[in-house]
C-alpha cells in the first residue's frame, strides 16, 4: 500500500493547518515514484494562488509540517 493510513492522515492535518493559515497544499501530481517532485509539496494562499513555498512543489512532508507549525509568512 503506497499510502498508509496515518501518512493520509497526516496529510489532513497539514491541509487544516495551512487552511487555518489563508493556505492550500498542492501535492504533486506525479504518480512515478522516481520522478523527483513524486510525494512533494508547495504552499499557496488561498486567495491568490500564488505559491508561497515550495516552487515547483519540491517540499517534503517534513518540511510542510516546520514550515506550518512556525507560521509561513505571506507575499514572500
Amino acid at each position: 500500500m503506497a499510502n498508509s493510513n496515518a501518512d493520509k492522515t497526516r496529510e489532513n492535518r497539514l491541509r487544516r493547518m495551512a487552511q487555518r493559515q489563508g493556505f492550500i497544499l498542492v501535492k504533486s501530481k506525479a504518480r512515478d515514484p522516481l520522478a523527483l517532485t513524486y510525494g512533494r509539496w508547495m504552499i499557496s494562499d488561498a486567495r491568490t494562488g500564488e505559491v508561497i513555498e515550495g516552487e515547483k512543489g519540491m517540499l517534503s512532508t517534513d518540511a510542510v509540517e516546520r514550515l506550518l507549525r512556525k507560521g509561513v509568512k505571506h507575499g514572500r
